[in-house]
């Protein structure tokens, strides 16, 4: 979506809400239903029960093999992060 698509589509969602704010019922209604879309967001980003434990098992086989990373009494994670390759 381009900065000129989007910006338009936000004056329209304000114009919106400016026309419903004066009644109750509906701007209840409004904040549920941005409620339930918000949580959907969240979720979308989670990751499934499966996703988690195949991630899970993925360390627990790279570290015993040696592979892991550790973090290290004291460290912070900038410090950690640069002894791992990853530069800040």
């Amino acid at each position: 979506m381009t900065a000129v698509q989007l910006n338009a589509m936000n004056t329209e969602l304000w114009q919106s809400i400016g026309s419903i704010a004066d009644n109750e019922v509906l701007m209840r209604r409004l904040t549920q239903y941005a409620k339930r879309l918000a949580k959907e967001k969240r979720n979308a980003t989670l990751m499934s029960e499966e996703e988690f434990f195949a991630k899970i098992e993925r360390a627990e086989q790279q570290a015993a093999r040696g592979e892991g990373m550790e973090w290290m009494p004291g460290e912070n994670l900038t410090t950690f992060l640069n002894r791992n390759g990853y530069e800040i």
